[in-house]
């Protein structure tokens, strides 16, 4: 994907990208017996919060809906991202979450070719290679195209009010449920055996 798409005076959204996975928030759950029945629960609200959210923002229209664009994709990034923390500590791996787990489950599914050389399989269990600052701010730029070239689908829907509230919200509570997919994809692989001492 090329960089000329982006107009030159568009936000820096993989500097934006980079304040909000800076940090991996501290978990609002604890491990449980059944993990993967309480990441549903949990992720059904995060989705519905991130629908809502997104919608209640593209209410206003025209150009004062256009200043709301950024301002919404950052409150979903912060909802997925404390969703993704919590399914991990659900899970008990909370000390498994770095900012390039993080980076992967919110925009794998969004810039999939960005990802090819941060996932890899080994057996059945998806491996996340942790990378460099400098890997990690070449990933954070081209997450930032594709987020740009999103953002301006976005911000064509805040000019018809209600339709596009509705389709906004609905992408964001699809968006969502698909950073859930990455995480569980994560999570649900066998875990490998300690190494004997």
């Amino acid at each position: 994907m090329s960089h000329e798409l982006v107009p030159a005076d568009a936000p820096d959204v993989g500097g934006i990208i980079e304040r909000v996975i800076a940090d991996v928030p501290v978990p609002r759950t604890r491990p449980v017996d059944d993990p993967a029945k309480a990441a549903e629960r949990l992720v059904r609200q995060a989705a519905r919060r991130a629908g809502m959210l997104s919608a209640s923002l593209a209410l206003p229209p025209g150009p004062l809906g256009m200043l709301t664009v950024l301002p919404d994709l950052v409150l979903i990034w912060q909802t997925q991202r404390q969703m993704v923390a919590d399914v991990f500590a659900l899970y008990g791996r909370t000390a498994e979450l770095t900012r390039t787990h993080m980076l992967y489950c919110l925009f794998r599914h969004a810039a999939s070719q960005v990802f090819r050389d941060v996932a890899v399989r080994a057996g059945e269990r998806v491996v996340i290679r942790e990378l460099s600052a400098g890997a990690l701010r070449s990933a954070l730029g081209n997450v930032g195209v594709v987020v740009t070239q999103r953002m301006a689908g976005n911000a064509a829907s805040r000019w018809i009010p209600l339709a596009g509230a509705v389709a906004v919200g609905g992408y964001a509570y699809w968006d969502t449920l698909q950073v859930a997919k990455s995480v569980r994809r994560l999570l649900e692989a066998p875990v490998p055996a300690p190494a004997p001492a």
